[in-house]
């Protein structure tokens, strides 16, 4: 018999409350050498579904966790990109030299905010997306619900209408 997985009932849903965990949330790299706290709440968790997030993700996407810059404490040496992008701002990444995995982003003109690449964190049982950008350069087969936040670029609000959403989110979490 084969090793087929039913399908889940809640796929393609949209998740509408998030249950923080206790602070701080904490990740790291692959190998152990690099290691985070997030003392605060994170301003926004998205999705970017643009060309170099899927580049150096080797995914459909790239899962941004919006952070204050102060609020993030790292042990271990990181080692720092830089590029344009797409939308031509320059961006800088931030990745553990030994393993390579992708810790973090940050624009270069914005060094009060950055974006932890959220699959580094230990838990992301509790994570679900306040929105989407880039989405005009999305995988055919990502599937974005109608009540779901969605540009086709950056959005021009900067992003106010996501960090919006995550805050009724979180608070939705916290009825729960």
């Amino acid at each position: 018999m084969p090793d087929i997985r039913p399908p889940d009932a809640d796929r393609g849903k949209h998740r509408l409350s998030v249950r923080l965990p206790a602070l701080p949330l904490t990740g790291g790299c692959q190998c152990g050498q690099v290691r985070y706290e997030i003392r605060k709440v994170p301003f926004a968790f998205y999705l970017c579904h643009c060309t170099e997030c899927q580049r150096h993700t080797s995914s459909a996407y790239g899962e941004s966790l919006r952070v204050e810059s102060a609020s993030v404490v790292i042990t271990g040496t990181l080692r720092t990109t830089r590029r344009s992008s797409e939308s031509g701002t320059v961006r800088l990444g931030d990745f553990c030299p030994e393993c390579g995995v992708r810790i973090q982003h940050r624009s270069e003109g914005n060094p009060d905010r950055l974006n932890i690449k959220a699959g580094t964190l230990d838990d992301t049982s509790w994570l679900a997306p306040a929105g989407h950008i880039w989405v005009r350069s999305k995988q055919p087969f990502v599937a974005i619900g109608p009540d779901e936040l969605a540009y086709d670029r950056q959005p021009e609000d900067g992003s106010q209408r996501i960090v919006a959403r995550w805050r009724e989110m979180l608070a939705a979490g916290e009825r729960c």
